[in-house]
């Protein structure tokens, strides 16, 4: 777990970085004590079929956390200083928790959920999966798991075999956020992702910008080639979408559609029964 600034750390830091440092000490002193308490919860953010924007291929949850007086901590303020520690795997055990619950209780949605590849040697984790797979074989047929293309590059040889073995039970995987880190060819045929999402710094403008008009054809003729599913993140315009569809986009996801929310927008009257998840 993480500690308090020692002596020794005070003394070597300036006042400005002393301040930065003792903020994010802080911040994720109520991020742990949020997990301790169960003050978590997931917002859903619907992925749209491109050519059918009524309707829902999955869903993506994403997990909250509240401070004691029910404020959201901004993911944004502590999730980079926790990837790589202890509070970081209770994270990814907390959203799957959420997850699977949700899963088990409604049986006709498909369900996303963000995974860093170091949870996938975190026991905790992989018992919580493994509990949920005996209990309710449907379950995985209905799960995606979202791993970005960062987190993949760092131990791809155990992200490989964690896929075969899942596979195995139905789960499904995306590669999150491609395009913004440096994945090798040679992993992206062995990972065999059913999934690929393209980050959102390409997605955006790209019914005026070249560049990235440029850039997202090619992610989606890479997708096409390994036959990956393909879904645009952070679409916020109508021009966007509308380039994104007639350039063999297969899903949308962004603000545009739908912001994420914590309250489950399948139970919301507008979105039945015509807006029901579909599977992809």
């Amino acid at each position: 777990m993480e500690h308090d600034l020692t002596d020794i750390e005070r003394r070597d830091l300036d006042p400005l970085s002393y301040a930065v440092a003792s903020r994010d000490r802080s911040t994720i002193k109520m991020v742990q004590e949020a997990l301790k308490h169960g003050n978590v919860a997931l917002a859903f953010q619907p992925v749209l079929q491109a050519r059918a924007p009524d309707r829902v291929a999955f869903y993506e949850g994403l997990i909250r956390i509240f401070d004691e007086t029910g404020r959201v901590i901004p993911a944004g303020d502590f999730i980079q200083q926790v990837e790589e520690t202890e509070t970081g795997r209770l994270i990814d055990c907390a959203a799957l928790e959420q997850g699977l619950k949700v899963l088990s209780e409604v049986p006709d949605i498909r369900l996303a959920l963000n995974l860093s590849a170091r949870s996938i040697g975190y026991p905790k984790w992989m018992r919580i999966l493994r509990k949920a797979l005996m209990r309710d074989q449907t379950i995985g047929e209905r799960l995606i798991l979202e791993i970005t293309e960062s987190s993949a590059m760092l131990i791809p040889e155990l992200v490989v075999n964690f896929m075969t073995e899942m596979r195995r039970h139905g789960i499904s995987f995306a590669l999150d956020d491609f395009g913004a880190g440096y994945t090798s060819f040679r992993y992206l045929r062995d990972f065999l992702f059913d999934i690929l999402k393209i980050d959102g710094q390409f997605v955006r403008d790209t019914a005026t910008d070249p560049d990235n008009q440029v850039l997202t054809r090619a992610l989606i003729a890479i997708a096409e080639q390994m036959d990956m599913l393909t879904v645009a993140e952070q679409v916020e315009t109508a021009d966007d979408a509308d380039w994104l569809t007639r350039n063999g986009i297969d899903c949308l996801q962004g603000y545009y559609f739908a912001a994420p929310t914590i309250q489950r927008p399948w139970d919301m009257p507008e979105n039945r029964p015509e807006t029901a998840a579909t599977g992809t």
